[in-house]
């Protein structure tokens, strides 16, 4: 290919920023990958001993965030892919549209991905990185990101060593050599995929879309967000539809416009801004990228929690029921914690101080009923949007100011 056609598949900088309805397109799996992914942790949590014993409970939901991550990271690469790339051009779709693909298997093979379709995610997995990176070092001939997926070629082909041991090995051991997998392939793309004798790619100084990163991340947080939606009220038709259950639905719908509120509260609509006023945007994007990785996990806790209510409004609410229903709320602030900081350079006080009281008052939450803890983690979401929306009446809006 010639370097012309290999310019021709780069995003330039006078394009259109807004993503493109492929990439909305290609979003629709991830909701029912995610509503997959929250249908295992309330397994986590409702499997007999594992409901009773906390401890037992973040094992069991240690396995789901192995297979969260690498959801993550495949649609995080796609993310960066179309900021890079014009999704506009056949190559580039047919690489969309095939690593779509992939995802659905790996959505089909979570609900035994640690047992019997193991193997089909495995596979899965490693075919969508090493295909998918394989696909540019041929592609990309003559063009300085011909490197960079070289790079990362070998270091996927490393990982997935364990990737495809793993799935023939009994689950603990499993467990463990899909945790270095996925170790290697986060610790490989945060340094650049570093090769002895060829160097690293500087991730601080990649190109990057910055407004349609930000719209990007911004799209699979409503994904995340409109699968409590789904999860909730799928959940409400699957038993009696008492005034018990009716509130706990309401509570539910209130927690998701909290989250989604405090989300888009000045951060989350200049996330574009950020990135181009960064010395360093592609350091800034794999910081913002680690904020939403912990907001969605927090979204997708906050609604196994809203499930599990749902399940016995009334009933005593155990210690593992507890540290999803509050727990899941104050990973999502972390997490936006994180992300004003990548904004702002600095985080408002509600935000940890709702962090701290979601945590002190969990163990005083333990065989209460459900219903009452989920109005509690509801009303701590409230006493954050509130100061957010009094703070913001009759002023000029933040620019941002990214951490330099």
């Amino acid at each position: 290919m010639t370097t012309n056609r290999v310019a021709n598949l780069l995003r330039r900088r006078e394009s259109p920023q807004r993503p493109t309805f492929l990439e909305l397109f290609f979003d629709l799996v991830y909701v029912f990958a995610l509503t997959r992914i929250v249908h295992e942790l309330v397994l986590d949590y409702t499997r007999g001993h594992v409901a009773d014993t906390l401890t037992t409970s973040l094992s069991e939901n240690g396995e789901t965030l192995l297979l969260l991550l690498a959801l993550w990271w495949i649609w995080a690469q796609t993310a960066w892919t179309t900021s890079r790339f014009d999704p506009f051009q056949p190559a580039i779709q047919f690489v969309v549209l095939a690593t779509m693909f992939g995802s659905l298997l790996l959505a089909v093979a979570i609900s035994g991905a640690l047992a019997e379709t193991g193997l089909l995610f495995a596979s899965t997995y490693v075919a969508i990185q090493v295909g998918r990176t394989l696909f540019f070092v041929l592609t990309l001939r003559g063009h300085d990101l011909r490197r960079v997926n070289m790079l990362a070629l070998v270091w996927f082909s490393v990982s997935a060593v364990p990737w495809i041991v793993g799935a023939f090995a009994p689950e603990l051991t499993r467990n463990s050599l899909w945790a270095l997998a996925l170790a290697i392939d986060y610790v490989g793309g945060r340094l650049g995929w570093p090769v002895p004798r060829l160097g690293r790619s500087q991730v601080s100084s990649w190109a990057v879309a910055g407004d349609h990163l930000a719209e990007r991340y911004w799209q699979l947080v409503i994904v995340a967000l409109g699968e409590t939606i789904l999860t909730s009220g799928s959940s409400l038709l699957r038993g009696p539809i008492v005034a018990e259950r009716i509130m706990a639905l309401t509570l539910s719908f209130l927690t998701t416009v909290l989250l989604w509120r405090i989300y888009f509260y000045r951060a989350g609509q200049i996330l574009g801004e950020a990135v181009a006023a960064s010395a360093k945007p592609g350091r800034l994007g794999r910081s913002a990228e680690f904020s939403h990785l912990l907001m969605v996990a927090g979204i997708l806790v906050t609604s196994a929690g809203s499930e599990l209510v749902l399940i016995d409004p009334v009933g005593h609410a155990k210690h593992a029921w507890v540290a999803a229903i509050l727990g899941g709320p104050a990973l999502y602030l972390v997490g936006r914690s994180v992300f004003e900081y990548v904004t702002f350079a600095r985080v408002s006080r509600p935000r940890p101080i709702g962090i701290l009281v979601l945590a002190a008052i969990a163990p005083v939450m333990v065989g209460l009923p459900p219903l009452a803890v989920a109005a509690v983690a509801a009303a701590v979401l409230l006493g954050i949007a509130v100061p957010d929306a009094i703070r913001a009446h009759g002023r000029p809006l933040e620019q941002a100011s990214p951490p330099r």
